[in-house]
């Protein structure tokens, strides 16, 4: 069993940036992929990015990519997501997800069996 907790989400002004954290306890922290995804109110979760575990595998949603990155830090069970420039579209609650099996095509939800439980980010424009 994997458990995921989320952190670092909070309340910013458009422009500005947060670096969010996902750390993981249980399973073989090394061969997880783990993806982000969010979820804003009255809208669908979508995909933001996700990482293999070799580090050098990631992907990113089309909307994201260029002004958030993905990276993992294997010794500290941790996969971090730096999001910069930051909108007001990017308000949501930021989830981290895990699975085995990194395939490139890795974005969508039901493909991943573990979840966190979530952090909000709120961007005020």
């Amino acid at each position: 069993q994997v458990e995921l907790v989320e952190s670092g989400g909070s309340l910013v002004q458009a422009g500005g940036s947060l670096r969010l954290s996902c750390v993981a306890s249980g399973g073989t922290f090394s061969r997880l992929v783990i993806g982000w995804f969010r979820q804003a109110p009255g809208k669908e979760r979508e995909f933001v990015a996700a990482i293999n575990w070799d580090v050098d595998s990631s992907i990113y949603a089309h909307s994201v990519k260029g002004r958030f990155t993905i990276s993992r830090d294997n010794a500290m069970n941790t996969v971090y997501l730096q999001v910069d420039s930051l909108k007001p579209e990017d308000t949501a609650v930021y989830y981290c997800a895990a699975k085995y099996g990194w395939t490139g095509r890795d974005s969508g939800d039901h493909e991943y069996h573990y979840w966190g439980q979530g952090t909000q980010v709120t961007v005020s424009s």
